[in-house]
């Protein structure tokens, strides 16, 4: 009985579904494999081909090489060299912890190395590279907002190599890079305190900001941090340190964009507490009526804690003529002969 076309076609995509599971699983097991290095290379074969695979880019089979001529020579003539080309050949191969790894143990074996400053350099360069990821290096992405870590690591390991090797080859490199990253690193705190000011937390907002101005001076963030302060102490109420502060910021910064004319813009409006029905309404069904000054939210759940429970007394305990619990303001005169049962039930607390 002759087959249709649909079951053709069928037998025909069948083939092609296992022609591609057979080259997907070859590609992977062809990426997966390990180059095998000849066992009869002499140490000088080794390095001439290494040298070889690090020009061609090929740094995959270069590592290689250079793990085989360590462990096979480990006292030959291009033992410690080899050790070297084994960080940059990490590094280029985007493998940073392998990378700082190798320079790590290169520092610790050859500390007294004429080359060990190029160690630094490398490890340094690694945590430099290690946040810059692919994304980062095709799209725009604001690394002021990204996680520091890598950055700081980085800046801590270019001033090694600037401290202890101040004549390195590397060094006028090792500082400017560190310029990049103490300013990047200042932008990242300012982030962090336009973030707690939006969230309202003024103290911390105040703290970051203070940080910046005490830590990374000289950076473009230094200004950016005497605004952050003078919000936050704004809306803490601290008028003295608010004033302070926008006083430094008119005298060092006075083309800064919180200052309009000379008086100074908050970044982030004053925060709307009110419900969302009441948002909705437009103030005409008010859930929460707004407080007095001086007056808190945690101050008034103490005094309805105090009510409740004054409340929820039981008959039997209130006084036998029926009258009303009076609450009375003592004066503390050592004297507790007119203090109510309730102060001695509650110790005091509300007194």
């Amino acid at each position: 009985m002759p087959k249709t076309a649909a079951v053709i076609g069928t037998q025909a995509a069948m083939q092609v579904k296992h022609l591609l599971l057979i080259a997907i699983l070859g590609l992977t097991a062809a990426c997966s494999s390990k180059e095998v290095v000849d066992e009869n290379l002499s140490e000088a074969e080794l390095y001439q081909q290494a040298q070889a695979d690090l020009d061609n880019h090929s740094y995959t089979s270069a590592t290689s090489k250079l793990k085989a001529l360590e462990s096979r020579y480990p006292f030959g003539r291009y033992a410690d060299q080899a050790q070297l080309e084994l960080i940059y050949a990490n590094y280029k191969n985007a493998e940073p912890e392998a990378a700082k790894s190798a320079a790590e143990r290169f520092i610790r074996l050859h500390p007294q190395h004429p080359n060990v400053d190029y160690a630094y350099y490398l490890k340094g360069l690694t945590s430099f590279d290690q946040d810059r990821g692919l994304l980062a290096r095709f799209l725009p992405l604001d690394m002021t907002k990204r996680d520091p870590g890598a950055a700081r690591d980085s800046y801590n390991e270019f001033a090694q190599l600037t401290s202890r090797f101040p004549n390195s080859r590397y060094a006028p490199d090792a500082k400017q890079r560190m310029i990049y990253l103490r300013n990047l690193l200042a932008s990242y705190e300012i982030h962090v305190a336009d973030y707690y000011l939006t969230r309202q937390a003024y103290v911390a907002a105040a703290n970051r900001g203070r940080y910046v101005v005490e830590n990374f001076q000289e950076t473009p963030s230094v200004g950016d941090g005497l605004a952050v302060m003078t919000e936050a102490y704004q809306r803490l109420h601290l008028d003295d340190l608010a004033a302070t502060s926008l006083e430094t910021l008119k005298l060092n910064y006075p083309d800064h964009p919180s200052l309009v004319d000379g008086q100074f813009v908050p970044r982030q409006e004053e925060a709307d507490n009110r419900s969302w029905l009441s948002k909705a309404t437009l103030g005409l069904i008010n859930t929460a009526t707004p407080l007095p000054p001086g007056e808190t939210r945690a101050n008034q759940d103490v005094i309805k804690q105090y009510e409740d429970a004054k409340e929820a007394i039981p008959e039997e305990l209130l006084p036998k003529d029926g009258d009303a619990i009076q609450e009375e303001n003592h004066e503390a005169e050592g004297n507790n002969s007119d203090r109510s049962w309730f102060s001695y039930m509650t110790f005091g607390v509300f007194d």
